[in-house]
């Protein structure tokens, strides 16, 4: 945003102020509670485990600079050359601004980002000619950000609506605004109305993440879905979101200090006892980004399937993802996911990082455990580990050894008859041993001297 700004101070270009406005009103602004106490470090696009914003950092560079930055706004609203007026941001209010001859003062009249209508009262310190310039968003001239990186999938937005002292005035754009030269006199009259319907957003096809999926922006505010606003979902993979679903809009005043809110009809895709896949109708509201992690833990997600490829739907249950889990050593939530271990979903090898997973960092040599609390008693032969080791990024390897024990008479036994522990990476480790029948089991690790590990799963059959 700082950059972007100072960019725009260099070449009176509106596409650099794009950035900014995206910036205040997403990106920023969701890195500070409502209640300005409480931060988010990074702001995650999507969220399962209920992700919440902390109340400081050891290394506090994000508070510092909210505190920096929200007083800087109201220099970024208006711009000056010469005897030229640059309206950047719509933001409701007055200003004096000094140009190269006079002052002018503007008041602006708006609801924006709720709405699109702007409207400008100029008063000139005297009369004269000179040019007023009026940002037109990238995102109203059907471009929602200044490069190739996302697009809009649905057809153009409406016209935008100019209108001087009553009477409708051609657009002249350049660089990203519209301009008016005339003689400007006290009580002057601008109307802006820039239409704001609710848009789908695609990025490019490169952003291997993203393919598949859509987001929706109205003005220049993006939106997100949080399960406390659709009946508490755990996560959205198996939420779909058809291209041809009506999206309607609202302002609730009510609801989180009052914000608009996107709402229509998506679709549920759960996996039957055969293994095929149903569509059940789903409501759906979607709120500002900015917006979340306001009302306690929450999924949460920016970027939605659109198509039923895209979707994670649940697979069939099985004994492991059945099971209570307990572990030995948990140090936090955020960075300790004891459910991935279960969820039946497998990396791209065993350092991706990224990918949801279980460690017991920072215990480094020492014998540490997970434990299955068995739904109901069941027959065992078998179970597979897929192992997390970031050698080149951090400290979690492979263990030096491992071994399944069972539950029985309220003691815990090691298996018998075991095939081979192994510990090779980027695969899943399958051991066979001796049936056992019962209601709990246990994988226990001798972590490697000097390095902790971690699991991304444990499978059992």
């Amino acid at each position: 945003a700082l950059w972007n700004h100072r960019m725009y101070l260099m070449e009176g270009d509106g596409r650099y102020i794009d950035i900014l406005e995206r910036v205040i009103y997403n990106g920023f602004l969701s890195g500070v509670s409502m209640t300005g106490d409480r931060f988010f470090y990074p702001n995650p696009l999507a969220s399962d485990a209920g992700y919440q914003r902390s109340e400081w950092f050891g290394c506090s560079c994000c508070p510092v600079n909210v505190v920096r930055f929200i007083p800087s706004i109201l220099g970024y609203i208006y711009g000056v050359r010469d005897d030229s007026v640059f309206v950047n941001l719509y933001v409701a209010g007055s200003a004096a601004i000094k140009t190269k001859s006079q002052t002018v003062w503007l008041t602006q009249t708006t609801d924006y980002p709720w709405n699109g209508r702007v409207e400008l009262t100029v008063e000139p310190q005297t009369q004269a000619e000179f040019s007023l310039y009026l940002r037109i968003p990238g995102w109203a001239q059907n471009r929602p950000v200044p490069s190739d990186l996302y697009r809009y999938m649905d057809s153009p937005a409406p016209e935008i609506g100019l209108v001087v002292n009553g009477k409708k005035v051609a657009l002249k754009i350049e660089k990203g605004f519209a301009v008016i030269r005339r003689d400007w006199r006290e009580g002057d009259q601008v109307v802006l109305e820039l239409p704001m319907p609710v848009r789908r957003v695609l990025a490019h096809e490169k952003v291997a993440e993203d393919e598949g999926r859509v987001a929706l922006e109205r003005g220049p505010v993006v939106f997100c879905l949080e399960g406390v606003d659709n009946g508490g979902a755990e996560g959205f993979d198996a939420f779909l979101l058809n291209d041809e679903a009506e999206l309607k809009t609202e302002f609730r005043k009510d609801l989180l200090n009052g914000v608009q809110v996107i709402t229509g009809q998506a679709q549920t895709l759960r996996r039957t006892k055969s293994d095929s896949i149903e569509a059940r109708p789903r409501a759906f509201t979607a709120i500002p980004y900015y917006a979340w992690a306001h009302r306690g833990p929450s999924a949460m997600a920016v970027w939605l399937p659109r198509t039923k490829e895209t979707a994670e739907v649940e697979p069939i249950p099985t004994i492991a993802s059945k099971s209570k889990v307990s572990v030995s050593y948990k140090p936090d939530m955020e960075n300790a996911q004891t459910k991935s271990i279960q969820d039946q979903r497998l990396p791209k090898n065993s350092g991706d990082n990224s990918f949801p997973h279980f460690h017991w960092w920072s215990h480094k040599g020492t014998t540490e455990w997970i434990q299955y609390d068995l739904a109901e008693r069941a027959k065992v032969t078998s179970c597979q580990v897929y192992w997390f080791d970031d050698t080149g990024h951090g400290e979690c390897r492979v263990p030096k050894s491992w071994r399944i024990l069972y539950r029985t008479g309220g003691e815990w036994k090691p298996v018998t008859g075991v095939s081979a522990y192994g510990v090779a990476k980027d695969a899943l480790n399958a051991v066979k041993f001796d049936s056992v029948e019962t209601d709990g089991l246990r994988l226990e690790v001798q972590l490697q001297d000097g390095f902790s590990g971690g699991v991304y799963e444990w499978v059992v059959d």
